[in-house]
């Protein structure tokens, strides 16, 4: 597993908000967990998911082309056990570094097909609600090449730009880092956590 929060991820997310890391579960659990969700998609767990909420809701394939799953009883897989637990260990890891007072979270699995399906710039945390805060991603993706695309664009200082890379962990602040998935031309796989604390005005979602 790896190490906790350093100092340098600590000043990063809070500087610029977001910070990359490679080497969160090991190779060899990332695999697994990159079978368990072919499996799930085999077995059509897997849906184009909607933009926006209530009376805003709409499925545009222009804007997001993935397609995805929330992993709730799927978490008992062991393949995808490890990496829920990997994500607990971070959000304890990120209260006690930054008082951040994160009480859940909830995972979701993500596939771009390729065809240069992608995400236009959005930000995580949902209109109306406080309870996203940090997101982190972990990526799936052995062997992926420049050609393939698929870079995860951030929109703060110098615009950065990372790619998809097995076992790649990358942790930004939900409400004030605005991102983008550019297009994918090979398939590419990601889990999601969205680090949440409890609002006392409105239920979690």
């Amino acid at each position: 597993m790896s190490p906790a929060l350093s100092d340098a991820e600590v000043d990063a997310l809070g500087g610029d908000g977001w910070f990359v890391r490679d080497g969160f579960l090991g190779a060899d659990r990332a695999l697994a967990a990159r079978d368990a969700a072919r499996s799930l998609a085999a077995a059509e767990a897997l849906r184009a998911p909607g933009l926006g909420r209530g009376a805003d809701h709409r499925l545009d394939p222009t804007v997001r082309g993935d397609q995805t799953a929330w992993l709730r009883d799927h978490l008992a897989d062991p393949r995808l056990a490890v990496v829920s637990a990997r994500f607990e260990a971070l959000r304890v890891e990120l209260n006690a570094a930054t008082w951040l007072g994160l009480t859940h979270f909830t995972v979701q699995l993500a596939c771009y097909p390729g065809g240069g399906a992608g995400y236009a710039r959005h930000l995580d945390a949902l209109r109306g609600s406080i309870n996203r805060v940090v997101t982190a991603i972990v990526y799936l993706n052995p062997e992926w090449l420049p050609e393939h695309g698929g870079l995860l664009r951030l929109f703060v200082t110098g615009t950065p730009e990372v790619a998809p890379l097995l076992d790649r962990l990358v942790v930004f602040r939900s409400d004030a880092v605005p991102h983008e998935v550019c297009p994918t031309f090979a398939e590419r796989w990601a889990l999601t956590a969205w680090f949440r604390k409890r609002d006392p005005e409105r239920p979690a979602i």
